[in-house]
């Protein structure tokens, strides 16, 4: 790894959001491939979960590193797009993301997103507040291998649960996996939504989904 690469890692764990956007661009001015810096950026989120999970960083640690990310992912977006591809383009499988309806929480959303997209998935996210028939329509379009619904208040789970039931009736559950997450979601939560997963945290969320895939852990 270049030294330059090692230097990203070392600032998005040390959470200096500034110093890592300030070396992107350095990066990028000197030709570096976007695809590359993502790459870094992923190897970055792998310590920072591996922290969390370890008791070392908590939820603050984990939204100020998402923000880091989030500035740097506009500066990539870009790049990756005017070159028709990137690692956020559909190499793994595709996700279908959003708060469910009655709910405007979307920080921990929005990291899980970008975790996905560095991750290779293929991320469409719905937004906030998002009803059930919405849900429906676009699995419907989209055809994600995983709807992913995220809900922070109590309130959620009965919105999570209708919005499984409602893909259901649609004939379209068989095709697809569920993940629940967000707030106090935990293994009796995902029983009464009847999804197949909860997920703990962005990088948990990542993981499973990359078991669904079949995609090895890096």
């Amino acid at each position: 790894m270049s030294d330059r690469g090692e230097e990203l890692i070392e600032l998005i764990v040390a959470m200096d959001t500034d110093g890592a956007v300030d070396l992107v661009a350095k990066m990028l001015e000197e030709g570096t491939d976007p695809d590359r810096i993502l790459t870094l950026c992923r190897s970055a989120m792998d310590i920072v979960g591996q922290k969390f999970q370890d008791g070392e960083f908590f939820v603050p640690e984990l939204i100020l590193s998402g923000d880091t990310l989030e500035r740097i992912s506009a500066m990539l977006k870009p790049l990756l797009v005017a070159k028709g591809g990137g690692a956020g383009q559909s190499k793994h499988g595709k996700v279908l993301l959003g708060t469910v309806e009655g709910d405007l929480h979307d920080i921990g959303k929005n990291i899980v997103g970008f975790m996905l997209d560095v991750n290779g998935f293929e991320v469409l996210d719905l937004g906030i507040d998002v009803p059930a028939s919405k849900f429906v329509e676009t699995t419907r379009t989209f055809k994600p291998d995983v709807v992913a619904l995220s809900g922070f208040l109590t309130l959620a789970f009965d919105s999570m649960k209708s919005t499984i039931d409602a893909i259901a009736e649609a004939g379209l559950r068989d095709n697809i996996k569920v993940m629940v997450g967000g707030g106090q979601v935990d293994e009796t939560v995902r029983k009464y939504t009847r999804a197949d997963a909860f997920g703990l945290n962005a990088m948990d969320a990542v993981k499973q989904c990359r078991e669904w895939m079949g995609v090895a852990q890096g």
